[in-house]
Parts: structure tokens; C-alpha cells; sequence
């Protein structure tokens, strides 16, 4: 079975086509940027083939979807004869409010209540509706499914995602932790058990999401019961460009002293701060990595910043797991830099985790345990692959409706 799994930002929509049968393979894949624009940038990578690049305008979603397909079916750089070759559509969605613990076949009503959650991620799911009803004009009577970012927290217990706010805002505006990142804490979690050799279902893990965007789960027995995203993605770890965990009224005395309206806030917290606002250098790690090598004094408080709140979500979350068997890292940053690893890793022998320096050292987007043999934590560095969970459980879906 052929499957296309699409992830639609705002002005984007990344893609891969997958070959699923007893075993699976990537096809193609890709990404189409600035879309809405006149200078779009499309980036094509077929399997077995040369890379194609080319600059060209994209006014919306339906036409970059348009132009995926066109690629897909290139005589030239094309890996399938005919677009009806595609069996499902796969879509990352990022908010699916409380109604789906699972992926779901997307229907009228499904679509709908995607709608019902844009004012819970107004930056996503207005993208990834358009990439939706895009497939639905382009491919009629193909089956989509949706991919909640938030369906694999959807078990964390009342205490953990509840506000201590007045009880009246939850009931009339779902206020709540919802949490991200779920496809690839999910993946991850699982992957991290055939690399340990265990049972998800006997571990306790730490699952370390690390990127531009970043947030950690606890996964108890394959479930999580917490993680460090809110009812937005600001909320938890120190990000690229995001606060992370801040005191609101901080937020209430900068709105005051600099007559800040929403906006200006909200600008403040996701946009201005984080990595870029503490080192005043650079919202991207490898460039305060280098500062940091070179002295700069900001950069190594940026840095230390981030690991410091990183082992504090370690250590909270070892607590209400009752113990800890697995430390994972993954994302850009968790399979990439080694040097953060290190940093979170370093004195947590008290929590069992003996790190390893040489296993560590230069490692780069590869599975690899991390710790010593005889640590009793097991700390490992997993890949990430969310559009292969996308994939999966759109064959799984879709293989039951035929």
C-alpha cells in the first residue's frame, strides 16, 4: 500500500510517500516553502535519485499539494506512474482537543471538530485543514487520516493536565495541559524499547523531545501521564524563541510597564525570547554552540539554562513515576548535540544514571545507549519519525475500512 503523509504549516507543507507491505520503505520526500508566495522554494528528494530543487510561485496550499503530486509522477525525478497509485493520505493535525485518544479516518465530523480546535492551535490546524480539504479536491474518495499531536497525552490523569484556575474556564473554554509532540513521543517511546530490549510496557522512560520547539514526557507502561507542553506549545522547557515556564506575573508587569497590548506579549514569549532572548545571539544551537566555545559569557548561560530546566523536568517526573528505568533524547537537538547530553546528564548519578563520555561523543542521529553497562538508568539517544507513525497507523486505519 502506497501512503503520502503531509504535514502542512502555514506556509509550508513537508511530505513523504511511503511503500508499505511486509516491510516499508520511503519513497520519496520532500518540502514546499514559502507557500503563498511568488518565490516558493520546493525541495524534492526521490529515493535512488538526484535531489530537484526549483524556485517557483505557490499561491496556496492546493496548488503546492498539486505540485507534490506532479513531482511524485515526473517522468524524471517521479517514483509512481499515476497519483491513484496513492492509498491513504496521512495528515499530521496538532490539536484534537479532548475527543481523540487515536488516530481516526478523517470524516465530515472529524473535519469539523478540527475547526471547533483552531482557536487551540490557530497556527496549525488552519494549515492542516487546508492540506486536508486540498487532498480531498485533488483526490477525491481517497482516504485521509488525521494524526493528533496531542492524542498519545490524552491519558495523562485529571491532576496532572487540570489548572489551578476557576473551574468555569475549563468548562466553557477546555483550558487544560494538552500537551505536543505526542506522534513523536509516541514513536519514540516505542523505538526506545527495542533499542534497550525491553517491554514498553515494563518501562518507566523520560522521553526528551529537543529542538527549536522542545518538550518532555513521562511514558509509564507506554502511556503518558505528564509532559511539559500546556494548553499551548510556550509552556515547559526553554526553547528556541519561547519562554517556556514562566511566572504570569511577570508577563502582567511588562504588559504594564511597557504598555504591552496581547500581541505585544505574545510576541515577547514566542518569538523574542528563550535561546535568542537570554544570549541576545541566536535562537539556533549550533551558532551558541560556537559562541560558547569561544568564550562568550551569554551563549554559556543560554546553555546551562537549558539543561538546567531539562534535569529539573528529569528529576519531577522520576518522582511521580515512582523511579525511572529510561533517559531518552531525541529531536534536532536531543540526536545532534552531544554537548547538551552531556550537560543534562552530568551528576545524575543519585537518579542511576551512570553517563558514558565515550559513547556520547559524536553522536548524530543514530539510536545509541549512552550509559555505562552497569548504570541502572538507561540513557539512549533515538531518532525520531513521525511521519512513519503517520504512515502507520494510516495503513492500520485504512487496511480495516477495505
Amino acid at each position: 500500500m502506497i501512503i503520502l503523509v503531509l504535514n502542512c504549516g502555514s506556509s509550508s507543507v513537508k511530505y513523504q510517500l511511503f511503500e508499505i507491505n511486509e516491510e516499508t520503505a520511503v519513497l520519496a520526500k520532500g518540502i514546499v516553502e514559502k507557500v503563498g508566495f511568488n518565490d516558493a522554494i520546493i525541495i524534492h528528494k526521490p529515493a535512488d535519485k538526484e535531489k530537484h530543487t526549483e524556485e517557483t510561485a505557490i499561491p496556496d496550499h492546493t496548488i503546492a499539494i498539486n505540485k507534490v503530486f506532479q513531482l511524485l509522477t515526473h517522468k524524471d525525478y517521479g517514483v509512481i506512474s499515476d497519483v491513484k497509485k496513492i492509498a491513504a493520505v496521512g495528515h499530521r493535525v496538532v490539536q484534537g482537543g479532548e475527543a481523540y485518544k487515536e488516530s481516526v479516518l478523517i470524516t465530515k465530523d472529524i473535519i469539523r471538530d478540527i475547526e471547533k480546535n483552531i482557536d487551540l492551535a490557530p497556527l496549525h490546524n488552519p494549515a492542516n485543514l487546508k492540506g486536508i480539504l486540498s487532498v480531498d479536491n485533488l483526490l477525491p474518495g481517497v482516504p485521509q487520516v488525521a494524526v493528533f499531536d496531542t492524542s498519545f497525552h490524552q491519558t495523562m490523569p485529571p491532576h496532572a493536565y487540570m489548572y489551578a484556575i476557576p473551574r468555569e474556564f475549563y468548562t466553557k473554554y477546555k483550558i487544560r495541559k494538552y500537551g505536543y509532540h505526542g506522534t513523536s513521543h509516541k514513536y519514540v517511546s516505542r523505538q526506545a524499547s527495542k533499542v534497550i530490549g525491553k517491554d514498553t510496557r515494563e518501562l518507566k522512560m523520560v522521553t526528551c523531545h529537543l529542538g527549536n520547539g522542545a518538550s518532555i514526557a513521562a511514558v509509564e507502561y507506554g502511556k503518558s501521564i505528564d509532559t511539559s507542553m500546556g494548553f499551548t506549545p510556550v509552556d515547559g522547557l526553554i526553547m528556541g524563541t519561547r519562554t517556556g515556564d514562566i511566572d504570569p506575573g511577570v508577563l502582567l508587569y511588562l504588559a504594564d510597564k511597557e504598555h504591552l497590548s496581547l500581541k505585544g506579549i505574545s510576541n515577547i514569549i514566542n518569538k523574542n525570547s528563550g535561546m535568542k532572548g537570554i544570549s541576545g545571539i541566536s535562537s539556533d544551537m549550533r551558532d551558541l554552540e560556537l559562541a560558547y566555545y569561544e568564550g562568550n559569557e551569554k551563549a554559556a548561560l543560554a546553555l546551562t539554562m537549558y539543561a538546567y530546566r531539562v534535569k529539573k523536568f528529569i528529576g519531577a517526573y522520576a518522582a511521580i513515576m515512582n523511579g525511572l528505568d529510561a533517559l531518552i533524547f531525541t529531536g534536532g537537538v536531543g540526536e545532534n548535540d552531544f554537548n547538551i547530553r552531556r550537560m543534562i546528564c552530568q551528576n545524575m548519578e543519585y537518579l542511576g544514571i551512570m553517563f558514558d563520555e565515550v559513547a556520547n561523543h559524536g553522536i548524530k542521529g543514530q539510536d545509541r545507549i549512552i550509559s555505562k553497562p552497569d548504570s541502572k538508568v538507561t540513557a539512549a539517544v533515538v531518532k525520531t519519525n513521525e511521519e512513519l507513525l503517520i504512515a502507520s497507523d494510516s495503513y492500520k486505519i485504512v487496511e480495516k475500512c477495505v
